[in-house]
């Protein structure tokens, strides 16, 4: 008799039998409805990315179960193919790895969309109970290494440039007690060296036992953020020498508390110095505003990006900073709860944001989903980034306590021009709902085209390889800094009419240290693209071969 299939399992048979439902079947060919339209599938299984996130929820409803799931797309081993890294969790007293069951996992990109298990080699499977993951070459020595998230458990891999890693937490000075979720890699003084901000989210001891729920019914939920106390974040300064130091006082960081969950960085203002908006859960959001003299001030409430348009905290999750208008000013997109919608911040210029939520057709297009992590990427290369969602309730027993489904089904939604967004969902893919958390964004085959992977809670990675057709030419920058940090981290670069700011840390815990990508259209024109280092140096770099990757160095001699 034939085993049962496992739910995984399960869901990419019905995948696979929706996708070919989606398509015209001539003989044993499938063929898309449509040309053009953004397509993905799952292919997860067939590709050897055989990972499930192990923090399913448990009878006494840990808070730690809810909310890890970061993901990095990386290249580990400097072969030019990118990899991927899963962050994992523990036994959720004990906050240990129980076994290989609870290993972060690294998956080696061998290439035509295969991927091999390379954690026990690599040495990379981490301790504790593990959150988010922030990807980036912190000691310029050319190869990327990772930052670990977690609960009171942070660590510090180095890599030593054969993919092999090296745990450097207690010599590089940055251990923590505190409850991490997510982080990030910036240079925020601007000398070249890459320092550390780490997202900080609740006061929350192991021993808690209080009860959030229905006792009458024996129903016990995950309790709100809102009965523990948050905790300010943490900034540390790279000292050039392997170690850091911790500035978060002398900054003005750790002078505001909030309960973070998601942190992304960009020069919203155009002073040329890096700021930092960091996603709070029920608590107002930060903007991180660079002073430029190693000091912070909190403008997210006079920028117009702490609260929802009518003025109320909401349970901010992921946050990207693009320009999703092509304007040259970089927005804010956050993710939310059911009900709360997924605020859409347009940058208006002068240190301000308008909320275009409703304006842009995302407020009634999300107010029923719950998301995390969240990515604006331009997935058919038509020159507009759009927007795509991992969604799921943060409580696996909503159903029983609200008009809200636990698992969730992934949404994209399509960035139509002039401002707005259409739900392109049901088109793109087989999607099908799971407690879906972290994501990273990545042309993993080099196509071209941008595809996509995703944690699931207690469920099987899902694996979403970009299968879009059509004529549209693309371009990808991959920046090597010399007296800039060494991926040219925090470097602004124009295509045509888009810019891009070089950057780590997307959507919900997560990473994607990968080229830059411009989807360029139809047009098949040269075109000359600018960067704008960190270092003060401009360059322009004329290309005249689309659809690839070029590689530029930033020249060594500083402007006058």
């Amino acid at each position: 008799m034939r085993s049962p299939l496992r739910s995984g399992e399960a869901r990419r048979l019905v995948a696979a039998i929706a996708q070919v439902g989606a398509g015209l079947i001539c003989g044993s060919l499938v063929l898309p409805m449509s040309l053009g339209q953004i397509r993905l599938r799952d292919v997860a299984a067939e590709a050897g990315l055989n990972f499930v996130l192990e923090s399913p929820p448990t009878p006494g409803k840990r808070m730690i179960e809810a909310v890890p799931g970061g993901v990095a797309a990386f290249d580990a081993d400097s072969d030019g193919l990118i990899d991927i890294y899963f962050t994992n969790g523990a036994d959720a007293a004990a906050l240990q790895k129980q076994g290989k069951q609870h290993s972060n996992r690294l998956f080696r990109n061998e290439g035509a969309f295969r991927f091999s298990d390379v954690t026990e080699r690599s040495g990379v499977a981490g301790r504790g109970y593990s959150m988010g993951v922030a990807a980036a070459d912190y000691d310029n020595d050319g190869d990327s290494d990772l930052f670990v998230a977690g609960v009171r458990a942070n660590i510090l891999f180095r890599n030593d440039g054969s993919g092999v890693f090296e745990d450097v937490t207690s010599e590089a000075g940055i251990a923590s007690q505190d409850w991490s979720v997510a982080a990030g890699w910036f240079d925020y003084d601007k000398d070249g060296q890459l320092d550390l901000f780490v997202v900080n989210y609740l006061d929350w001891d192991p021993a808690d036992d209080r009860f959030c729920g229905d006792r009458d019914r024996g129903l016990r939920i995950y309790c709100s953020p809102t009965y523990y106390n948050g905790l300010p974040n943490t900034l540390y300064r790279n000292l050039g020498d392997g170690t850091f130091a911790d500035v978060s006082r002398a900054s003005g960081i750790s002078q505001h508390v909030g309960k973070g969950m998601s942190v992304a960085f960009e020069d919203y203002d155009l002073d040329g110095w890096p700021d930092a908006f960091v996603a709070n859960d029920t608590e107002g959001d930060f903007l991180f505003r660079n002073q430029g003299d190693g000091t912070f001030e909190e403008a997210g409430l006079l920028a117009g990006v702490a609260f929802a348009s009518d003025g109320s905290p909401i349970s901010s999750m992921g946050v990207d900073f693009e320009d999703y208008d092509n304007d040259g000013l970089p927005d804010i997109h956050v993710t939310a709860l059911n009900r709360q919608t997924f605020p859409l911040f347009r940058n208006a210029g002068g240190g301000l944001f308008e909320d275009t939520t409703a304006r842009s057709g995302l407020h009634r297009l999300t107010v029923s989903r719950s998301g995390w992590a969240n990515a604006l990427v331009d997935l058919d290369n038509d020159g507009l980034r759009d927007l795509f969602v991992a969604t799921s309730h943060v409580n696996d027993l909503a159903e029983q306590f609200e008009n809200a489904a636990y698992e969730q089904a992934n949404a994209v939604f399509r960035n139509a021009g002039g401002g707005t967004f259409e739900d392109v969902s049901d088109s793109v893919a087989a999607f099908l709902p799971a407690a879906h958390r972290g994501a990273a964004f990545a042309d993993f085959d080099g196509d071209g085209r941008v595809d996509i992977v995703v944690s699931v809670l207690g469920g099987s990675a899902e694996l979403w390889r970009n299968e879009t057709l059509n004529r549209n030419r693309w371009l990808g920058v991959r920046l090597a800094g010399v007296t800039s940090n060494a991926h040219g981290i925090g470097a602004r670069v124009r295509a045509r009419n888009q810019v891009a700011t070089v950057s780590a840390s997307v959507g919900y815990a997560s990473a994607s240290l990968v080229p830059v990508h411009f989807g360029l259209g139809r047009s098949s024109d040269p075109l000359r693209v600018q960067i704008n280092w960190p270092s003060g140096i401009e360059q322009t770099v004329d290309v005249t071969d689309l659809d690839r990757v070029v590689s530029v160095r930033e020249p060594i001699a500083r402007p006058p």
